[in-house]
């Protein structure tokens, strides 16, 4: 393991990590398993999101690995009402659209009673093309979050303009892609990875793909799956680069992913075969997140990589990164063998002070439960956490939040197959599928309750892309989740657990105004839960960056403690349930809301 993961960085834990010792009620042991149910409702056609069809590739049969991904989506407070609007991104297809009435990307604004109004064209909004992920940041720190959104052929910065509308300032911003073949970029995130206080970009690249030569199906044996001739890759296909965006402070970018160590070789410039063994180039990433992994005040990066191991690069305190994501442990499977990464979701599941990654994969896999072993290293747990079970189901998106107050993160993910080919055959395997939840136990370990959360989890869909947040301001954590080829589903969260809860939203000064990257922990007894303001995870999606935690039947937190991005340590006591806190680095509480009110 790189010395440079070791002490001194671990030896300041700066004050957030607690040995777990109690549930939420300070009392010692595990968390009840006596209300295990989640109930959650679809309600996106009462909503006003019936129409919000997405469109990517075809319906029944998919020729290229570019119809295959889907879309990402995210929740996100653009007109700082206090009220979670939604950003749907959208694809396209080769054939059978169109010209005139092309998909283009949607934004709803919420109403503040439930529902949202498509205010898409009034934004200006409404591009069209091969869409697959978002993330969401204040770049230039004016108070208002700008949005990112992610192509096969680019990536697009739009400026929010604080009215209502967002502008186009990729080209200024010197954000464009000019190679000859296009780029495809997948999962982003906000991230000050120098910690100058302002948002920098990183962007995910999955692999180099050219249409006019692009294999078709049944040309290798990379574009065959049990019998069915489909579309070829990844394998086969060179990797693409991500890349890293430095923010100049002057509402530009400069590319520095070679500087910064994060364009990483690996080995040949295409893929080349030894033995009919597959040797990948490049990266293959999907999903990303940025946080801090180590607790030495300083963000990483993870990236889930399809068939190839997935990447950890460290942050060097130097405006440069270490990719040891194999060194560490977090970028196989226990067997040390690669997996199909797709999403990422990041928290804290056993409140031990320290950040664990849960990554979604292919089908006929499991999961990736990586614990933090708080020294540098992670293991995977999957077995011993109970997420070893369900392997015939191809993972996508996916979240830790507590969904039924109770202080300890729940796991939710999203499933889809790839193929719609495999529904013509009696496999394992079907292109819809229903969606996981996970409820945490409290002791490191989780029970599945997917069969008594509700038809809308248990409904199977095509689903990709999922964002978490509280869009009815009722105090629990809903799901929005993109559907391929139908519209999306909204989750309204309906448990019937009668327990607290506390959120926190945070404002920068000094640090970027969005505070991506603030920390914050929250005291409840005995028991200490954490969490950390991200940009992007899930599955190319935003969630709400409002951090919510349960506080079960405690009717106070008897601490809430912040960490800012550039260091600043807060501490407020003995605040009262069931409120949001808005906190201003600097400035402590400067406002409590009734959420709903």
């Amino acid at each position: 393991m790189p010395a440079s993961l070791l002490l001194p960085a671990l030896r300041e834990t700066l004050s957030l990590q607690r040995p777990r010792t109690a549930t939420a009620t300070g009392k010692t042991g595990a968390a009840s398993t006596s209300r295990a149910s989640f109930h959650f409702t679809d309600v996106a056609d009462q909503a006003g999101l019936g129409h919000a069809t997405n469109v990517f590739g075809g319906v029944t049969r998919k020729r290229y690995l570019l119809e295959e991904l889907g879309c990402g989506l995210a929740f996100f407070d653009y007109d700082n009402d206090g009220w979670l609007d939604l950003f749907l991104v959208n694809g396209t297809r080769f054939e059978g659209l169109s010209p005139e009435h092309p998909p283009t990307n949607f934004l709803f604004r919420n109403k503040r009673d439930g529902s949202f109004t498509n205010v898409t064209e009034k934004a200006g909004l409404t591009r069209s093309g091969w869409g697959q992920g978002c993330c969401v940041g204040d770049y230039d720190n004016d108070g208002f979050d700008d949005l990112v959104v992610t192509y096969w052929g680019g990536i697009v910065l739009y400026h929010n303009n604080g009215d209502g509308t967002f502008t186009d300032v990729t080209e200024k911003a010197g954000l464009l892609q000019k190679e000859p073949i296009p780029r495809w970029n997948t999962g982003c995130c906000f991230v000050d990875y120098d910690r100058d206080g302002l948002l920098d970009l990183f962007v995910a690249n999955y692999v180099n793909f050219d249409p006019p030569s692009a294999p078709q199906p049944g040309d290798s044996q990379y574009c065959r799956y049990f019998g069915l001739s489909i579309g070829c890759g990844p394998q086969g296909l060179s990797g693409g680069t991500n890349i890293l965006y430095h923010n100049r402070g002057d509402g530009t970018f400069e590319d520095v992913s070679e500087r910064s160590g994060v364009v990483v070789p690996r080995g040949p410039a295409v893929p080349t075969f030894v033995s009919d063994q597959w040797i990948p180039a490049g990266s293959y990433g999907l999903g990303v997140c940025a946080a801090d992994f180590d607790n030495d005040g300083w963000p990483d990066i993870y990236v889930a990589c399809d068939s190839v191991a997935s990447r950890f690069y460290h942050n060097n305190h130097d405006g440069t990164f270490e990719e040891v994501g194999s060194e560490i442990g977090c970028a196989l499977d226990g067997n040390g063998k690669a997996q199909g990464g797709m999403g990422v979701g990041v928290g804290d599941y056993d409140c031990d002070g320290w950040l664990d990654i849960i990554k979604t994969n292919y089908s006929d896999q499991t999961a990736n439960v990586y614990h933090n072993n708080g020294d540098g290293t992670f293991y995977d747990a999957v077995f011993q956490a109970g997420l070893g079970a369900n392997t015939k189901y191809l993972g996508w998106g996916v979240g830790l939040f507590d969904f039924d107050n109770d202080g300890w993160p729940d796991i939710f993910m999203s499933n889809g197959h790839v193929f719609p080919e495999v529904d013509a055959r009696k496999l394992h395997v079907t292109f819809e599928q229903r969606k996981i939840v996970y409820r945490n136990l409290g002791h490191g370990r989780f029970a599945d309750v997917t069969a008594i959360s509700g038809p809308a989890v248990t409904q199977p869909r095509p689903s990709r892309g999922m964002a978490f947040g509280d869009f009815d301001n009722d105090g629990d954590v809903d799901v929005a989740v993109i559907n391929m080829n139908e519209p999306p589903s909204l989750l309204r969260n309906d448990s019937p657990s009668r327990t607290n809860w506390l959120k926190v939203k945070c404002i920068g000064t000094k640090s970027n105004r969005s505070a991506i990257g603030a920390r914050v922990r929250v005291v409840t007894g005995r028991h200490s839960q954490m969490n950390e303001v991200l940009s992007g995870s899930s599955f190319l999606s935003q969630n709400d960056f409002r951090l919510h935690f349960g506080l079960g039947r405690a009717r106070q937190a008897d601490l809430v403690e912040v960490r800012w991005p550039l260091g600043l340590m807060e501490s407020f006591k003995n605040v009262k349930a069931n409120q949001l806190l808005i906190l201003q680095e600097g400035h402590g509480i400067t406002r409590r809301q009734k959420l709903g009110a």
